[in-house]
C-alpha cells in the first residue's frame, strides 16, 4: 500500500470516528464545565468572545497570520505531511511554554492565555495550509481554514454539519461558505477541556497550562492533517 493509500484509509477512519457520540465521561465533564462557566465572571467570557471575534476578523481581512513558509513545489504528498507533523511539534512546544508562563501568573494572566493561544493556533493553521498547497490569500480558503478550526473544537451537536462542509468544500455553493462566528465562539469556549479552567489557579495553573495547551494544539494539528487528506486524496 502506498503512502497516499494508507493516509486516505486513516483519514476515512478518522472521519467515521467523528460521527460517534462523545463518551459518558466527556458528556459528564461537559455538564460540570457548563456549571463552572456560569460562575466565571462575565469579564472572562467577554475576553473569550472578543478574542474569537477578533481572530475571525484578522483571519479573513488581514495577513496577520500569514508568514513566509518554505515550500518546494516538487515535494511529494508524503514529504508535505512530514513537514506538517514537524510543524505540529514546533507549535505544540510554543503553546505549552506559553500556557505554563501564563498559568504561573494566576487568574488574570491565565485569562490572557486565551487570545495568545488562539493566535498560536491560527498561525499554525495558516502555515500548515501553505505546506499542503492552499492559497491562504484567498478569502474562500481562509473561510475553509476557519471551518477546520471549528471542526477541531466542536461539540456533538454541530460537529456533523461542520464536517460535511469541510469534506464537501470544493462542491459547496458560495452561499454555504460562510462563518457563523457566534457558534464558533460558543463551541470553542464550551469545548475547552475542563482541566483548562484549572490553569487559572496560581502556581498549579502552570502545569495545567503546559499540558492543556499542548494537547489542544495536537488536536488542531490532527484535524488539519486528516481534513487535508480527505480534500486532497
Amino acid at each position: 500500500m502506498s503512502f497516499e493509500e494508507q493516509a486516505k484509509k486513516e483519514a476515512l477512519r478518522w472521519s467515521k470516528s467523528l460521527d460517534k457520540r462523545s463518551s459518558m465521561i466527556q458528556r459528564s465533564s461537559k455538564q460540570v464545565q457548563s456549571k463552572i462557566n456560569e460562575k466565571i465572571p462575565d469579564r472572562v467570557h467577554g475576553v473569550v468572545t472578543d478574542s474569537v471575534r477578533s481572530m475571525i476578523e484578522i483571519a479573513l481581512t488581514t495577513s496577520e497570520y500569514i508568514r513566509p513558509v518554505k515550500v518546494h513545489p516538487d515535494w511529494s504528498f508524503e514529504e508535505r505531511e512530514r513537514q506538517v507533523r514537524e510543524l505540529v511539534k514546533k507549535y505544540k512546544k510554543t503553546a505549552s511554554v506559553e500556557g505554563a508562563g501564563t498559568g504561573f501568573g494566576g487568574f488574570w494572566l491565565g485569562v490572557a492565555d486565551f487570545p495568545l493561544l488562539l493566535s498560536i493556533k491560527m498561525k499554525f493553521l495558516f502555515d500548515a495550509a501553505q505546506i499542503y498547497g492552499w492559497n491562504v490569500h484567498s478569502y474562500e480558503e481562509r473561510v475553509y481554514l476557519l471551518h477546520v478550526f471549528m471542526l477541531a473544537f466542536s461539540s456533538d451537536k454541530v460537529r456533523g454539519e461542520v464536517k460535511r462542509k469541510v469534506i464537501e468544500w470544493n462542491d459547496l455553493e458560495m452561499k454555504e461558505k460562510n462563518v457563523d462566528w457566534k457558534t464558533l465562539q460558543m463551541e470553542y469556549r464550551d469545548t475547552l477541556d475542563l482541566v483548562k479552567l484549572l490553569q487559572l489557579v496560581p502556581g498549579f495553573g502552570a502545569v495545567v497550562g503546559y499540558v492543556a495547551n499542548g494537547r489542544l494544539l495536537e488536536q488542531l494539528g490532527e484535524t488539519t492533517i486528516q481534513s487535508s487528506r480527505l480534500r486532497l486524496l
